[in-house]
Formats: structure tokens, C-alpha cells, sequence
């Protein structure tokens, strides 16, 4: 019986270490979105600025938000949005979709990526944390 207690225990620690060390990076790649705002938004009641308004990235097709003005770069692009694209393209994003608008040099530490791409997978197209 102490060996069953134990493994539970040693379980339920693991699943808490893991849900802070999400929440770590959600709190890290929010930070990191300031270098963002200038140009998107995110969240509950996001607009399009220079750049499109992020919500429900995780998904959706590039060059699909709603009433932004998008280079034929972006629509031609065939880019669906997840985590390997999205990791490729905030590297570098003129060398992945030449002809892009977005004038960004890119983000080159993967950490900082990392906590990035969690921040903003967390939100849903109406700008809702997912649950």
C-alpha cells in the first residue's frame, strides 16, 4: 500500500510540475508578445492593426483573418498555422513567405519561441483562453 501511495503521489507532483511549468511559459511568451503589439492584437476584443489580429491562429489559414488586407504572399502561401509553422516562420518570416508585408527580423531563441507559440495557441478565434 505505501508503494501505490507513493506512486500517486510522485504522479501528481509530475502533473502539477507540468501545469506550472505551462503556465511559466504562457506568463514568458506573453511577456515576449510585446514585441508584437505594435502591430497585433490577441484576446478578447482584438483588432486588426498593421498586422492581423491573432485569435484563433492555431489552425487557420494564413491570410484568412477577417477584414485585414493581406499580401498576395499570405493568401497564396497555402500555410495552415500550428506549431512547426508558426516556429518556422517568426525565425524568419520574409524567408518563409517571401513577399510578406510583415517587416519583423524574427525571434532566433527557441525558448523565447517556445513560450511564444504557447501564449498565442492559447487562444481561440473569439479571443478565449482555451480550457
Amino acid at each position: 500500500m505505501t508503494k501505490l501511495t507513493f506512486g500517486a503521489l510522485i504522479a501528481l507532483a509530475m502533473t502539477a510540475a507540468t501545469s506550472t511549468a505551462m503556465a511559466q511559459d504562457a506568463a514568458a511568451g506573453k511577456t515576449s508578445f510585446n514585441k508584437c503589439l505594435a502591430c497585433h492584437a490577441i484576446g478578447e476584443g482584438a483588432k486588426n492593426k498593421v498586422g492581423p489580429e491573432l485569435n484563433g491562429l492555431d489552425g487557420r489559414k494564413s491570410g484568412t483573418a477577417p477584414d485585414y488586407s493581406y499580401s498576395d504572399a499570405n493568401k497564396n502561401s497555402g500555410i495552415t498555422w500550428n506549431e512547426a509553422q508558426f516556429k518556422e516562420y517568426i525565425k524568419d518570416p520574409k524567408a518563409k513567405i517571401p513577399g510578406t508585408k510583415m517587416a519583423f527580423a524574427g525571434i532566433k531563441n527557441e525558448t523565447e519561441i517556445n513560450n511564444l507559440w504557447t501564449y498565442v495557441s492559447q487562444f481561440d478565434k473569439d479571443g478565449k483562453t482555451k480550457q
